[in-house]
C-alpha cells in the first residue's frame, strides 16, 4: 500500500513539474500549449531535454531561463511543420471542382473574398489556396477580390512563409504549367511570385487565445485540430464557426474528424473533411451573452431566449452592442428614442450611422475598449432630448464569451441628470458656507498662508539643489560617455581610412592592368551590363569608357555583330565553368573590315558563384582592309 502510494506521489509531482514547464513558456513568450494533447506534447518535450542532456523538468525551466534561444529549437520540435502544396491530392480537387465554383455561385461576381489558413506552417497552404484561386478567376481578377490571411504560431516558419522561397523537391509535386505560371526561379530555389504574393498577408494567431479572423469564405485548418485536446478543440471550432460567413465553408485534414460538432457544422462532403456552416447553428452574435447569463442546462425553462430579448428590448437604460468587428448588434427601444437610430440599422457597420459620432464620437471610445479590452466611462454628456438638455454618463463595456475571447462592447448611457442638479445646488450652498467661513477666518489663514508659502519656497528651494546636483552628475557622466563614444568613433575612422588607401592602391593596380593589356578587355555581369571597358575596347571600337560602362553590351553601338556573339556570352554568364573562343568578321573605330578573336569565359567569385562574363578581343591585323 505504501509503494503504490509513493509511485502516485511521484507521479503527481512529475505532472506538476511539467506543467510548470507549460506555464512558464506561456508567461515568458506568451504561447499556449495547455491545450494540446499531454502525451504526445510531453514525449516531443522530453525529446528536446534528452537533446540537451536534462533529465528533470524543473532543470529544463531553469535552462530556458539562462538560454533564450533555446525557445526556438524547443518549438521547432513541438510544432512539427509538415506541409507540402497541395497535400492529399484528392481533398484538394475536390476543393478545385466542387468548392470553389460553389463559393463563387454565392457571392455577387464583384464580391471580395476572404480565405483564413489557420495553422499555415511554412506557407505551402497558403499558396496552393492562391493557386486554386487564381486558376478559378484569373490572376488579375484574383490580385484584385481575394485576400488570404495565414496563420501560425511558430514565427520562424512564418518568416519562411513570408519569403516564399522553396527547394527543388518541395515543388517537383507540383506540374511544369504550375511552376512556370506561379513560381519565378531565383538560382536554386524556387520563388512564388511578387504580385501575388501581396494578396497573401501572413501573421501570427494563437488559435487558443487570440481573436479569430472576421467574415470568412473559405477556412483551412489542415492536420493542426488533432494536436489539441476535446475541450480545446470546441473552444477554437466555436471560434472558427464566428469567424466564417453564414454561406462559409470549413477544409480541415484527414486526421480530423468533427463528429461531435455536427450542431455548428455539417459535413459537405465528410471523406473529404469538407464542412459548411449549420443553418441551425445559433446567431452570431449570440456569443455576446456575459457568462453569467447562461441558464443551468438541468433546468427546462421555456421561452428563455425570447425573455432575455424582451429583458433586453424594455430596459430603461440606453444600451447599443457593437461587435468586435464594429457592426451593430443590438439596440434597445431607449437607445432608438435617444440615438434615433431605427431597428433597421442592426447589422450596419457602426461608421456608417449617424449616431457613431453625435452627440459624442462614440466610435473612437468603441474602438479604444476594444483595443484595451478594459471598459470606459465618459461623464456628463450633452444630449438634447424633448426639448430640453439631458446629462449623461457613457459606459463602454467589453463583452467576454465563456473562452473569455473579446466578442464585442456594450455602450450604456445613464441618465444623471437629476444628480447633476442636485450636486449643482449642493455646490452652490456649499460656496455659500465656505465664502461665511472665509470671511471668518481670513486673517488667521493670511497668516497660515504665509507660514506656508515661505516653507515651500524653502522646500523647492532644496528640491532644486538637489535636482541641479543630480543633472551635474548626470552630465559629468554623460561627458565620460561622449569621451569614450568619440575614441571609438575616432578609432573606427582610422580604420575606415586605412581600408580606404588600401583599396584604392587594389583599384590603381587593376586599373593599371587593365590599361597595359593590348587587348580589349570588356567585362559584364550576370544582366550582362558592362562593368569594366579599358583603354584598348575604346582604340578598338571608338566608344569612350563612361559611354560604354553600365550600359546592356547588347545595346552598344560598335561594329562587332552582338548576334554572334550574345549565345557565348549567355553561355557564360549562366554557366558555372565556361569558356569559348571566337573569330568574328568586324568593322573597327575607323569603319575598316577586320576579323576579330574572342575569347569570352565565366567569371567566377571566391565561393564559385557566377559573377558575370569576361571577353577579351584582339584584332588580326593581317585581315585589316
Amino acid at each position: 500500500m505504501n509503494g503504490n502510494v509513493g509511485v502516485v506521489t511521484e507521479q503527481t509531482s512529475e505532472h506538476d513539474d511539467f506543467e510548470a514547464v507549460l506555464d512558464y513558456i506561456k508567461e515568458s513568450r506568451g504561447v499556449d500549449f495547455t491545450g494540446y494533447k499531454r502525451t504526445s506534447l510531453k514525449r516531443r518535450v522530453q525529446r528536446r531535454m534528452t537533446q540537451v542532456g536534462i533529465d528533470g523538468y524543473s532543470d529544463y525551466v531553469d535552462y530556458l531561463q539562462a538560454n533564450s534561444e533555446e525557445f526556438v529549437a524547443l518549438f521547432n520540435t513541438i510544432l512539427i511543420n509538415v506541409t507540402a502544396f497541395f497535400r492529399d491530392p484528392e481533398a484538394w480537387e475536390y476543393l478545385r471542382d466542387e468548392v470553389i465554383p460553389m463559393l463563387f455561385a454565392q457571392r455577387n461576381p464583384d464580391a471580395p473574398i476572404r480565405v483564413w489558413s489557420a495553422g499555415c506552417s511554412s506557407g505551402q497552404e497558403a499558396y496552393s489556396l492562391a493557386m486554386l484561386l487564381a486558376d478559378a478567376l484569373g490572376i488579375e481578377e484574383f490580385k484584385q477580390r481575394v485576400k488570404i490571411y495565414a496563420t501560425d504560431i511558430d514565427e520562424e516558419a512564418l518568416n519562411q512563409a513570408r519569403h516564399a522561397s522553396y527547394t527543388a523537391s518541395e515543388v517537383e509535386g507540383l506540374s511544369r504549367g504550375r511552376v512556370d505560371t506561379y513560381f519565378e526561379q531565383h538560382g536554386s530555389r524556387y520563388v512564388f511570385r511578387s504580385d501575388m504574393r501581396r494578396s497573401v498577408i501572413f501573421g501570427r494567431n494563437d488559435l487558443v487565445q487570440d481573436a479569430p479572423i472576421s467574415r470568412v469564405d473559405l477556412l483551412a485548418c489542415r492536420n493542426t485540430l488533432m494536436y489539441f485536446n476535446p475541450e480545446t478543440q470546441t473552444k477554437i471550432l466555436d471560434r472558427f464557426h464566428f469567424a466564417l460567413d453564414p454561406k462559409g465553408m470549413l477544409f480541415l485534414g484527414k486526421a480530423e474528424m468533427l463528429l461531435s460538432h455536427t450542431s455548428i457544422f455539417e459535413p459537405l462532403d465528410l471523406k473529404r473533411r469538407v464542412f459548411h456552416k449549420s443553418a441551425r447553428a445559433p446567431a452570431n452574435f449570440a456569443h455576446l451573452a456575459p457568462s453569467n447569463a447562461e441558464v443551468d442546462r438541468n433546468r427546462n425553462i421555456s421561452g428563455i431566449d425570447r425573455l432575455r430579448e424582451h429583458a433586453f428590448t424594455s430596459s430603461p437604460v440606453p444600451q447599443v452592442v457593437v461587435t468586435d468587428d464594429e457592426v451593430v448588434a443590438l439596440v434597445n427601444r431607449e437607445a432608438e428614442t435617444v440615438f434615433g437610430v431605427q431597428r433597421s440599422d442592426v447589422g450596419k457597420p457602426l461608421r456608417d450611422l449617424e449616431f457613431s459620432y453625435r452627440p459624442i464620437a462614440l466610435r473612437g471610445y468603441v474602438e479604444q475598449a476594444l483595443r484595451e479590452h478594459k471598459p470606459l466611462q465618459i461623464n456628463e454628456v450633452q444630449v438634447p432630448r424633448g426639448g430640453e438638455t439631458r446629462w449623461y454618463e457613457v459606459h463602454f463595456n467589453p463583452l467576454h464569451d465563456n473562452n473569455e475571447t473579446l466578442s464585442g462592447v456594450a455602450v450604456v448611457l445613464y441618465d444623471v441628470s437629476t444628480n447633476r442638479q442636485l450636486r449643482s445646488e449642493l455646490d452652490h450652498v456649499n460656496r455659500q458656507l465656505e465664502s461665511a467661513y472665509e470671511e471668518m477666518q481670513s486673517t488667521n489663514e493670511e497668516l497660515e498662508t504665509t507660514n506656508e508659502e515661505l516653507q515651500s519656497t524653502v522646500e523647492e528651494l532644496e528640491t532644486t539643489n538637489e535636482e541641479l546636483q543630480s543633472t551635474n552628475e548626470e552630465l559629468e557622466t554623460m561627458n565620460e560617455e561622449l569621451q569614450s563614444t568619440n575614441d571609438e568613433l575616432q578609432t573606427i575612422n582610422d580604420t575606415l581610412r586605412e581600408r580606404t588607401l588600401e583599396l584604392d592602391d587594389v583599384n590603381d593596380f587593376l586599373e593599371s592592368i587593365l590599361t597595359s593589356f593590348r587587348a580589349a578587355v570588356i567585362v559584364v555581369d550576370t544582366e550582362m551590363r558592362v562593368r569594366v571597358w579599358n583603354r584598348a575596347s575604346e582604340n578598338l571600337w571608338g566608344l569612350r569608357r563612361e559611354e560604354a560602362e553600365g550600359s546592356h553590351l547588347l545595346n552598344l553601338d560598335i561594329g562587332l555583330p552582338m548576334t554572334d556573339v550574345q549565345p557565348a556570352v549567355r553561355d557564360a554568364v549562366n554557366g558555372e565553368s565556361f569558356q569559348a573562343e571566337l573569330h568574328i568578321d568586324a568593322v573597327n573605330r575607323r569603319g575598316r573590315s577586320a576579323q576579330v578573336r574572342v575569347v569570352c569565359g565565366s567569371m567566377l567569385g571566391n565561393e564559385g558563384a557566377n559573377q558575370g562574363a569576361l571577353l577579351v578581343m584582339e584584332q588580326n591585323n593581317s585581315t585589316e582592309s
